[in-house]
């Protein structure tokens, strides 16, 4: 009976800590066709379904636009809503680059091709709303504007660096401009493509810059990197918690989801 009494109580205890653990608060779920999912700075949601439909879910969880550009351009690549008022899509099966308003009604389709970027690895928004847009073929770093003319380009990444990256993400953060290759580390330029850093930072599922601090993700924990004062930061996820396969974070919220399901939280104490 003792030790009866002694499990219950730590059952009890340990009960208790998990209920009194706020550090990752559930503030929304969805239930649908699930591959990819995204979430902009006012909290809109913005889910990819297997067929390539887009559909943008306010933040109260209402559908508000819907976009069906399988048909017109094939696979969707990334989709990057830095900009809620101009989504960027990017179909790089077809080398192509979709602007969105805040409608989804289609502002421009820019086909890279006909523009000289003949094989591009990565798009991003850049801080005045052109395009950042990584081009394979000859190793460079091209700036865009909406109609697909060329603002600027960098020289050629081997001539720079003696090796070719092949970033699979461009953010533009706080003046500076990361190219994201997992393989060979995180590349600094500013917004007039001049280089400043590498960032020695690989193997990495996911990555995004908040106010130039670099955060990923791993099994049990976020991890925030500040490469100014090369310190590292973890927040922890609770023993209960089990995130999906799944996951990107945006200030401080957590979205993980499976093919079917979606949780988003609130994270920090």
């Amino acid at each position: 009976m003792k030790l009866l009494s002694i499990i219950a109580m730590f059952l009890l205890t340990a009960t208790a800590c998990a209920q009194k653990d706020t550090s990752f608060l559930l503030l929304r779920t969805y239930s649908g066709d699930i591959v990819n999912a995204s979430l902009d700075n006012l909290d809109n949601l913005y889910v990819v379904s297997s067929t390539g439909q887009i559909k943008k879910l306010n933040s109260k969880g209402d559908s508000v636009a819907v976009f069906n550009g399988i048909r017109a351009f094939g696979k969707l690549q990334a989709i990057d809503v830095t900009n809620p008022l101009r989504p960027l899509l990017f179909y790089k099966d077809f080398s192509t680059v979709v602007v969105l308003d805040r409608f989804f009604a289609n502002r421009s389709s820019i086909d890279l091709r006909r523009h000289n970027i003949l094989q591009p690895s990565a798009i991003g928004l850049s801080y005045d709303n052109n395009i950042w847009v990584f081009d394979q073929y000859d190793s460079k770093l091209k700036k865009i504007n909406e109609s697909g003319n060329k603002l600027l380009e960098t020289p050629d990444f081997r001539q720079l660096f003696g090796k070719s990256i092949v970033p699979q993400k461009i953010i533009n953060d706080n003046g500076f401009v990361y190219l994201a290759d997992s393989a060979q580390g995180i590349y600094v330029f500013d917004n007039y493509g001049t280089f400043k850093r590498r960032i020695e930072l690989k193997s990495w599922r996911y990555l995004d810059v908040w106010n130039g601090r670099l955060v990923r993700l791993n099994e049990n924990a976020i991890v925030v990197y500040d490469p100014s004062t090369f310190s590292e930061q973890q927040q922890l996820f609770p023993q209960h918690f089990t995130p999906y396969r799944h996951s990107f974070t945006t200030r401080n919220q957590l979205v993980t989801f499976s093919p079917d399901s979606l949780r988003i939280y609130r994270f920090g104490n």
